[in-house]
């Protein structure tokens, strides 16, 4: 019996059940999945959930900025060295309803 499922993420909704993945079906390119154990899977998606996910995914963001590595496809033309390098957009949840309910500001501001 497994100990884990797999979410994609685009399915997470606050106050939803979570949506497993079925074993058979495959992963799709381009989406971001996740694992949750076994005894949250017919739970609600709490704030605290998504906010453990932002706080992951900021990291690894991070981590990989400081290590140098291009995300979006190359086109194919190299950086000239007077070129100013992007910096990339920051995360604002300020428009994500999820994100501005005060249980998930409560969270975020102990967790800091």
């Amino acid at each position: 019996m497994p100990n884990s499922f797999i979410v994609n993420t685009r399915s997470l909704q606050i106050g939803k059940r979570f949506s497993a993945l079925n074993a058979d079906e495959e992963l799709e390119i381009g989406n971001v999945y996740v694992f949750f154990p076994m005894n949250r899977v017919n739970s609600l998606v709490k704030a605290a959930d998504m906010g453990a996910l932002l706080l992951v995914a900021n990291s690894s963001a991070k981590r990989i900025a400081r290590a140098g590595v291009r995300i979006l496809p190359d086109s194919g033309s190299d950086m000239q060295s007077n070129e100013k390098s992007v910096a990339p957009p920051k995360l604002n949840l300020d428009d994500i309803e999820e994100f501005t309910t005060p249980e998930f500001k409560r969270i975020m501001s102990i967790s800091r």
